[in-house]
């Protein structure tokens, strides 16, 4: 397993490296998220031994027993997608990034519960760029006041936009939806914001995602294989 691990990093970085190369971007300007959602924390060393040390996780509980099962590792987590108003404080506690902030609320909770000893939290307010019913994230014309709003929060560090468009089944089409991240993004920018990050791009679309600017891509089932089916 750790040869396959192995082996399917050097070839997501090998993709990072071809696109960046293609579209006069530099590879070091691109960091590449593990995503360990259902990966057992086993897997998860092995990466690491590889030279990986950004991981991010979806489901809390989950979570927490693998950061537990490798505090000996001095991994970076993110934790990716919606957060409960009951389950702030140990995202608060525990991590080092969160991609998907889309209420106040949850960014005064994240903000107030952030250990005082701990480096202000790193976060991503999620864009619901495909305006879509079932995902979370907020619309283009709601990201300024949010964005305004977390900006002013002690604890935390607003680093930029986090996206997960809809679907494409064209090159074209995915650069579509991830032109709207980069042109919202370089409006908080023109608006003053301090925004270095777009963490935009999956294992299916990574090269269209790092055309359009992505500074940080989260793959998971190029690296780990497909999750298995519930």
């Amino acid at each position: 397993m750790n040869d396959e691990i192995a082996h399917n990093l050097a070839t997501v970085q090998q993709r990072i490296r071809a696109a960046a190369r293609r579209y006069n971007r530099s590879p070091d300007d691109i960091t590449l998220l593990a995503v360990t959602k259902t990966v057992d924390a086993a897997r998860i060393r092995q990466a690491y031994a590889c030279g990986q040390t950004q991981f991010g996780e979806n489901y809390l509980q989950e979570a927490l027993t693998k950061i537990a099962e490798l505090k000996d590792l001095p991994i970076e987590w993110h934790f990716i997608g919606r957060i409960q108003s009951n389950k702030t404080k140990p995202v608060a506690e525990s991590f080092a990034w969160v991609h998907g902030v889309e209420r106040i609320r949850i960014a005064e909770r994240l903000s107030a519960q952030r250990p005082s000893a701990a480096p202000p939290l790193n976060v991503c307010i999620q864009f619901n760029v495909s305006a879509e019913s079932s995902k979370g994230g907020v619309s283009d014309s709601e990201l300024a006041e949010l964005a305004s709003a977390v900006s002013e929060l002690p604890r935390l560090r607003l680093r930029g936009l986090m996206a997960l468009p809809a679907p494409a089944h064209s090159f074209d089409a995915q650069r579509v939806a991830f032109h709207r991240v980069a042109a919202a993004r370089e409006m908080l920018r023109d608006k003053g914001f301090l925004l270095d990050t777009l963490s935009m791009g999956t294992s299916e679309d990574l090269e269209a995602a790092i055309a359009e600017q992505s500074t940080l891509v989260r793959v998971g089932s190029a690296i780990f294989g497909r999750r298995p089916l519930k």
